[in-house]
């Protein structure tokens, strides 16, 4: 039995892509994309048709200058995440903007306009996942939608406070970011490898995981950005893990059984105390926690970044 098969008996499996080929040959329950995965799946002659598709359909709205751009960053998100839905039985997630991770109302217009270009195409909700940046604003945004039926990913997550914060908002699914946290502690110590047993992104995501199971919260925690198999290995048994093409080959070829490391059962006998969180504390616990503090700034600037070049790029391939 592959490392790949062992790891699928007790964690769904996610593939952490834009890359159409590579989720049809790994064969995952669902997929997940994000502004930097689409800049560089877009620019790939293989996906081309569905550029030209994505500004066929912006073209067709009649929008004009930035209008026209936003169009078609939209149709670009639903038409890569149409292709993948036919390959995964499950779901998929579309990234909200990072540019509008403060901006709530921003933020919830947006998710309610990719679920209607999505059920334009005759997909039900229950496949989609909005994904949303983790903010105070972002979860606000995400408690909305889903009083509406519209499925959130929270993403960018790196703190305990973040994580409780999701849950109260009964969201769907949160993506804690294992492999970023892990960098940030190997730069504070000096570069040096930290040894698995004491990975701090492993035990950042086994904290959530235990405390979601202990109170019986819904929400499903899915580690994300891996930098090893190690990790991965140290999260068997979470609900769901995503998971690059790269790791996940190494997963296919290496052979064995993982043992499962987590289990709701187990959490259910822990000695874990109960957080009510209001915006003050969620702000209070989230500063002071300054890892979580720099990697979210971090992390929103780069999905920002990433989604300007997308821009740029599509502004340049509309007007040629």
């Amino acid at each position: 039995m592959s490392l790949l098969e062992s790891l699928k008996k007790f964690t769904t499996v996610v593939a952490d892509t834009g890359d159409i080929e590579a989720i049809g040959k790994y064969k995952p329950q669902d997929a997940t994309t994000n502004p930097s995965l689409l800049l560089a799946a877009a620019q790939q002659p293989r996906y081309s048709h569905l550029v030209e598709k994505a500004a066929k359909e912006a073209a067709g709205t009649g929008a004009k200058g930035a209008d026209l751009i936003n169009a078609f960053m939209d149709y670009l998100s639903v038409d890569f995440g149409l292709e993948i839905l036919k390959i995964v039985p499950g779901r998929v997630s579309t990234e909200v903007d990072a540019a509008l991770s403060f901006d709530e109302e921003a933020s919830f217009a947006k998710g309610k306009k990719l679920i209607g270009l999505y059920e334009a195409n005759g997909i039900s909700r229950e496949r989609i996942l909005i994904k949303l940046a983790s903010t105070w604003e972002g979860i606000r945004a995400a408690e909305r939608l889903e009083k509406e039926g519209i499925h959130c990913n929270l993403t960018l997550l790196f703190s305990f406070a973040q994580a409780v914060a999701c849950a109260e908002a009964h969201v769907t699914l949160i993506s804690p970011f294992v492999g970023r946290i892990y960098d940030w502690y190997k730069k504070e110590k000096g570069g040096a490898e930290i040894p698995a047993d004491q990975d701090p992104g492993v035990e950042s995501v086994t904290k959530i995981y235990n405390y979601y199971k202990k109170f019986d919260y819904k929400t499903q925690v899915m580690g994300a950005s891996f930098r090893k198999v190690e990790q991965i290995a140290g999260l068997a048994g979470c609900d769901l893990l995503t998971i690059s093409p790269d790791l996940l080959e190494k997963l296919e070829t290496g052979s064995g059984d993982m043992k499962q490391a987590l289990s709701a059962s187990a959490a259910k006998s822990m000695d874990i105390p109960r957080i009510n969180m209001s915006e003050k504390l969620f702000r209070w616990m989230h500063n002071e926690d300054a890892m979580a503090t720099e990697k979210l700034a971090e992390g929103i600037r780069k999905f920002n970044a990433d989604s300007r070049k997308l821009e740029k790029w599509a502004e340049s391939f509309i007007n040629k």
